[in-house]
């Protein structure tokens, strides 16, 4: 294919990305809490940390050194369809008695090869962009809102649409089966992506760190860098909290009488897509932002969202208080977008050609890395203590105390960090 239709086909290349995640990640909580495992739901969502701590970093190396990008995503896109499809067909075998130990594993092979694709991608569609005389930063959100619209079309999906026993697919298996064809679908088409050269190798000896590409790792030498990378981590911690708990959270209320028959309550996915309608806004204003507030001011405005989207949960309902909830999704967008995608951005500004993708990937590992895991596991933690281990559920509580974290780590950011642009001045 030629580079003049390369917008449409990094387009679908997104569509198809996080649909693969869409599918799954806002309703897995309510499938584990449904089939016994609520108290580990935690877990699950950690664990996806818990992988990315080494193998977006991993593949991240790969792509730079040895085997092209596209064809990593490719790989990678094609076991983790295997996988998750495996869990799914495991859950669909098993009925009532799924066995946490099978589950758990099949899953989590699932996403060891599914993280990386996030930060792979990301190159993948760099390098297109480039190759073409386009400019990333100006191009690449609109055309990454187009993964937004893949994650919202999943979403609503395993909403709306039931299996023969009349239950929506986001309270069952289906959803993991939807997930793990799509990343198939995506192998294949990965590999019409422009191809992505490995670095050449530099004349004379090199040292394992060079040749292995942890050179990247010396990023954290650089102050200012070492302060992004550290603060990227602690606001990992709050973004997989609302995927892992919000549509369980929600959909706890048909258990009252009261909101027992709103149309919130037995509809929880479809309320949380406004969260990556959102989204699909949000990254428009990300070229702007960047240009006109620069990394520092962009990335204080996604901690002070991430305040408001806790703090909006623990008021709401979905009854007389759900407006509290559409406007915890509408700053979900902020809190959401103007972190990851800008630092990504930030990321492949600051780095040189020869480890970018591996740079990417040591920002996918203090975010959805150490970040996630540290993060879904205190708020497990936090969850389990307010609300399945208590005698009275108190998941307002739960929201207050993160809240309440997300507005320390934005004072501390606001001090600490000091904006790029101004110290090139």
């Amino acid at each position: 294919m030629k580079n003049q239709n390369i917008t449409l086909r990094l387009i679908i290349m997104n569509f198809l990305e996080f649909a693969v995640w869409g599918a799954y990640l806002t309703s897995m909580g309510s499938f584990l809490a449904n089939s016994g495992f609520g108290s580990r739901i935690w877990l699950f969502f950690a664990t996806q940390g818990f992988v990315s701590i080494f193998m977006p970093a991993l593949m991240g190396i790969v792509a730079d050194k040895w085997i092209p990008a596209q064809k990593v995503l490719s790989l990678c896109q094609g076991l983790a369809g295997a996988f998750m499809i495996g869990a799914g067909a495991y859950a669909m075998s098993s009925g009532s008695a799924i066995a946490f130990g099978p589950f758990y594993a099949l899953y989590t092979m699932s996403i060891a090869f599914f993280m990386p694709t996030i930060a792979i991608s990301n190159s993948v569609a760099f390098n297109a962009l480039e190759v073409s005389g386009k400019d990333p930063i100006k191009d690449f959100p609109p055309i990454r809102v187009f993964g937004t619209v893949g994650f919202i079309c999943c979403m609503l999906f395993v909403n709306f649409v039931k299996n023969g026993n009349g239950i929506q697919f986001q309270h069952s298996y289906e959803q993991f089966l939807v997930s793990g064809i799509l990343s198939l679908v995506l192998c294949a088409y990965a590999l019409t992506m422009p191809n992505c050269p490995c670095k050449p190798k530099s004349e004379g000896s090199q040292s394992f760190i060079e040749a292995t590409g942890l050179n990247a790792f010396k990023l954290f030498k650089q102050g200012q860098f070492a302060v992004f990378f550290i603060f990227s981590m602690l606001l990992g911690a709050a973004l997989q909290i609302t995927n892992g708990y919000a549509n369980t959270f929600i959909t706890s209320f048909k258990e009252s009488t009261e909101f027992a028959s709103t149309w919130g309550a037995n509809n929880a996915n479809a309320l949380i897509s406004l969260s990556q309608i959102s989204e699909t806004l949000c990254i428009l204003l990300i070229p702007f932002c960047m240009k006109k507030f620069g990394i520092k001011k962009v990335m204080l405005i996604a901690m002070f969202a991430w305040v408001f989207r806790f703090g909006f949960f623990g008021l709401g309902n979905p009854g007389s208080g759900v407006w509290l909830f559409v406007l915890s999704c509408i700053v979900y967008g902020v809190a959401f977008d103007f972190f990851n995608i800008s630092g990504s951005l930030y990321v492949n500004q600051n780095t040189s050609s020869d480890i970018r993708s591996s740079a990417q990937g040591l920002f996918m590992l203090m975010t959805n890395g150490l970040g996630a895991s540290i993060g879904t596991w205190a708020a497990g933690k936090v969850v389990n203590a307010c609300v399945y281990n208590a005698a009275v559920p108190a998941w307002d509580k739960a929201w207050y105390i993160f809240a309440a974290y997300s507005f320390v780590v934005a004072v501390a950011f606001m001090i600490l960090f000091k904006d790029p642009s101004k110290q090139q001045n």
